[in-house]
């Protein structure tokens, strides 16, 4: 039950606080107030909505931005890890520093719309402002709105710039076959072949095991995916975090070709991998067979700036910017024994991450990106392309749409339908309709005419069956007649 506490102020001024007890049982003030009965209608009520479920507590509201999202909203909102790295990042970055020290009751609509102006005027483009308005600035608003601690929902109808969908450019069979022979070794090479024969995203296919594979049948398995964090995202402060299902938090199962699956087995027993192994891991030099280790036997290479340098020298680690096991041999036993002399201050010992998962960020710059410039494609597509690339060679060669949506994992038939006619070859059809009707109806080839006695020899067949047509036609009716003619 509520009560009315009566106060005095300083300046000797009277005033009724309005108290009463919250779903808690705790004693919660309702506000204060000039007269006794303002005071005791505010407590009732608020028991009232306690009572019927819709609680408000009007100090709630008094809470700063910042407070909000970093007590309540950011750690109990429930989300991926790697969406929580995002929204962390957008957030201290974009919409903190405009709405930090803001009330959460005194944000309104025209405080968002401020913010979105404000964004513009500091360069954050189209997609990013739409990122952080839709994705973030609603979540934690609409939270707030369910939990009582705002009337309104500020962000709610405020539109952003338009954001044009990109037009997707797939890679040719071509264009792959040029990017694959230049990939440095047999394991980057295997593992963009089975990216574009399986359509796989990069979390799963750098998470697939060898148990996942059924080698007889050629039946995959994706059911587990790994997403990279920073060390402060990560719950144990680690870099990879295995997830045990993949996105959309479905499993699928589908069948691989035979040339992959036969590739995939070699690979396995090149490497002595055990069924909890992963297929393409962070391998040290001496791991890798050697029948699979790229070696140049050349003693030297032109380098990119034009000069030849010699390798296992410094000059070719440091000039010639070459990475090579000879190089990078030379440079360090010539930094050790600089130290060994006391030259050289020793630097901290860095950290190595155990983990044997591939970082997207390592394999495009180790392995995509240059096999991408010596390809010299008229455009630049990334690894995520192979996945496009997959759907659209499946489609354009008459694969059923609902079977490339469950291979790929999609949850909606209308995102599998976007690689429909996505190649550069799909639209040779229409080209050869439309051609067809602008050039009117067929003609005889240039030579070849007909001749006018077995023109006029089909006329009269044509005009002799017709005749036939008609006079079968009327003893049909004339026979009817008769039939229900009474007698």
């Amino acid at each position: 039950m509520g009560c009315t506490r009566v106060r005095v102020t300083k300046a000797g001024i009277v005033r009724y606080q309005a108290l009463y007890f919250d779903a808690r049982g705790r004693l919660r003030s309702a506000g204060t107030f000039a007269k006794e009965k303002d005071a005791e209608k505010a407590w009732r009520e608020a028991e009232s909505k306690i009572r019927t479920g819709h609680q408000w507590d009007p100090q709630r509201g008094k809470q700063r931005f910042r407070d909000y999202v970093e007590k309540k909203w950011l750690p109990n909102h429930i989300m991926e890890a790697n969406t929580r790295q995002d929204y962390t990042s957008a957030l201290y970055k974009h919409i903190m520093p405009y709405f930090e020290n803001m009330k959460m009751r005194e944000i309104y609509p025209e405080n968002v719309q401020e913010w979105i102006t404000w964004l513009k005027a500091r360069g954050v483009g189209p997609r990013r402002i739409q990122y952080c308005k839709v994705s973030v600035l609603n979540a934690i608003f609409t939270t707030a709105l369910r939990d009582n601690i705002v009337v309104i929902h500020p962000s709610r109808g405020i539109k952003t710039d338009p954001v044009p969908e990109k037009i997707r450019k797939i890679i040719t069979t071509e264009q792959f076959d040029a990017i694959y022979r230049n990939l440095p070794d047999a394991d980057s090479q295997l593992l963009v072949e089975t990216d574009i024969e399986s359509g796989l995203r990069w979390g799963e296919l750098t998470e697939l095991r060898v148990k996942d594979l059924d080698f007889e049948t050629g039946i995959l398995t994706v059911s587990r995916a790994v997403v990279e964090l920073t060390r402060k995202s990560h719950p144990e402060g680690k870099r990879f975090l295995v997830k045990d299902y993949p996105k959309n938090k479905k499993h699928r199962r589908f069948k691989l070709s035979p040339q992959i699956v036969a590739k995939l087995k070699a690979h396995v027993e090149a490497y002595a991998l055990t069924p909890d192994d992963l297929f393409f891991a962070r391998r040290s030099p001496e791991a890798v067979p050697a029948h699979l280790q790229a070696v140049d036997e050349s003693p030297t290479f032109i380098a990119p700036n034009g000069r030849t340098y010699t390798h296992g020298t410094i000059t070719a680690y440091n000039l010639g910017k070459c990475k090579c096991d000879r190089c990078r041999r030379a440079y360090a036993d010539y930094r050790a024994k600089r130290r060994a002399e006391g030259k050289d201050r020793p630097r901290r010992p860095r950290v190595v991450d155990p983990d044997p998962h591939i970082s997207a960020n390592w394999f495009r710059h180790h392995c995509w990106y240059p096999a991408r410039e010596a390809a010299a494609l008229n455009f630049k597509p990334r690894v995520h392309d192979l996945r496009h690339a997959h759907a659209s060679w499946l489609l354009a060669g008459g694969a059923d749409l609902q079977v490339v949506k469950e291979r790929l994992g999609h949850l909606k038939l209308s995102t599998t339908e976007k690689y429909l006619h996505s190649l550069p070859t799909a639209d040779e059809t229409a080209l050869a309709a439309l051609d067809k009707i602008r050039s009117g109806p067929a003609r005889p080839p240039a030579g070849q005419t007909i001749r006018r006695d077995e023109l006029k020899a089909a006329e009269e067949e044509v005009a002799r069956l017709r005749a036939v047509i008609a006079d079968l036609t009327i003893a049909q009716h004339t026979k009817s007649a008769k039939h229900l003619r009474p007698a």
